[in-house]
């Protein structure tokens, strides 16, 4: 796994983008990542879909990889942590959080997070509506917030789609970021791209497993 970071300045804060779908916040010392949907590949084996648990592992690798890269002490998770009611997903993960067991998580409750507070008293995770570390307001869905703050969210798993010769087409994961707030791609990869919710105003950071693009 390769990570590739680009730095950009909001607020006067030094964030680093990375293309594996988290930020770095230098001054909290935190990772910022949104939509791990855990639980999702569980949910869908349930139905009888047979999806395969190994794609909630290397979720999990890539976002061990970015806790020791950047030493963080944090996790700024904006919300969809969890995708459907307690299944075997929740017990890997517990497994894979009890090896830090100094890190503060704190979560943004999402439109998927509806676990049980004895849950999350047992993961110790913090779990909040919305969450003010100045000059900063995290939310999962900042569509329909007019707060005054710079928000930060995730929820629509924002993608870009560049056309190429004849009918060639891609689609990629980015951050959109506009004057007013900044949405996360979805940390998960078990999840689809919404390449329609753009604004006008809106600069996009895609990125691959070896780049990261800018496109106004």
């Amino acid at each position: 796994m390769q990570i590739i970071t680009e730095n950009i300045t909001i607020e006067a804060e030094r964030l680093t983008l990375t293309n594996q779908r988290a930020i770095y916040w230098e001054r909290e010392d935190a990772l910022i990542l949104s939509d791990l949907h855990i639980g999702k590949t569980a949910h869908f084996q349930k139905h009888g879909i047979p999806i395969p648990d190994d794609i909630l592992v290397k979720d999990l690798e890539r976002l061990e990889a970015l806790i020791h890269y950047f030493k963080v002490s944090k996790l700024l998770i904006v919300g969809d942590l969890f995708h459907a009611e307690a299944n075997s997903n929740h017990q890997i993960f517990k497994s894979w959080l009890n090896t830090f067991k100094q890190l503060k998580i704190i979560l943004v409750k999402g439109n998927h997070d509806r676990q049980s507070k004895k849950l999350m008293s047992n993961l110790k995770i913090e779990e909040v509506t919305e969450l003010h570390m100045k000059p900063f307001l995290f939310v999962h869905d900042s569509s329909a917030d007019t707060s005054e703050y710079f928000m930060i969210s995730g929820h629509i798993h924002p993608g870009i789609l560049i056309k190429g010769k004849g009918k060639q087409k891609v689609k990629l994961p980015c951050y959109q970021v506009t004057s007013k707030y900044l949405v996360l791609p979805a940390f998960s990869l078990f999840t689809g791209l919404n390449t329609h919710e753009s604004p006008e105003d809106a600069i996009s950071y895609a990125f691959t497993e070896s780049t990261i693009f800018k496109f106004d």
